[in-house]
């Protein structure tokens, strides 16, 4: 049985989520979608009965621009956080063909050189983040979820498979995080 028509419709029926993505569609960042935590923890408390919007720090938006400058993200980080002042949670925005110039400075690591917003997805450290929306129009909504969706429904913890770098810290911060405010999952 697919998971995809439940997905859609969990999503859908927050008016948070819903709100961004309608504003996404008069955004006009370059391969632009709406990514991990929000979807996959907004699943999570309508499975256990949470409030909405529990746990969830913010809407993380990702986009691929290639003028990779510091003045170019500045200016679309600018535009988006008058674009989308409404949301109930902060906005972070970024491009991903950025991603590979300030992450060996930030986390000590090499990184390769993404070439979509959806390789930028590919590498977050938990299989159940591993997930990515947007709503080309207001009937149709892209989800990107190469791992599928089960770990998001059945509440399962494990370490990205196609994380491309060596073991990180910050997966155990982001489980032990995950853990505090969802009990019910489980780590593998």
């Amino acid at each position: 049985m697919s998971l995809t028509p439940t997905f859609h419709a969990i999503l859908r029926a927050d008016p948070g989520l819903q709100a961004m993505l309608d504003a996404m569609e008069t955004f006009d960042a370059p391969d632009l979608w709406l990514v991990s935590g929000a979807l996959f923890q907004t699943v999570w408390n309508v499975l256990d009965g949470h409030p909405r919007g529990h746990g969830i720090n913010d809407y993380d938006l990702f986009y691929f621009d290639p003028d990779t400058s510091e003045e170019a993200e500045d200016a679309w980080i600018r535009k988006a956080e008058a674009h989308f002042a409404f949301a109930n949670h902060p906005v972070q925005l970024r491009n991903q063909a950025r991603v590979h110039l300030w992450y060996p400075g930030k986390f000590g690591l090499a990184y390769q050189q993404l070439m979509s917003s959806c390789d930028g997805v590919d590498q977050f450290l938990v299989q159940a983040s591993v997930i990515a929306v947007r709503q080309p129009s207001r009937q149709v909504l892209d989800i990107y979820a190469p791992l599928g969706l089960d770990d998001i429904f059945t509440r399962t913890l494990r370490p990205n498979p196609l994380w491309k770098g060596p073991p990180r810290k910050e997966y155990q911060t982001k489980c032990e995080r995950y853990l505090r405010h969802w009990p019910s999952l489980r780590m593998v």
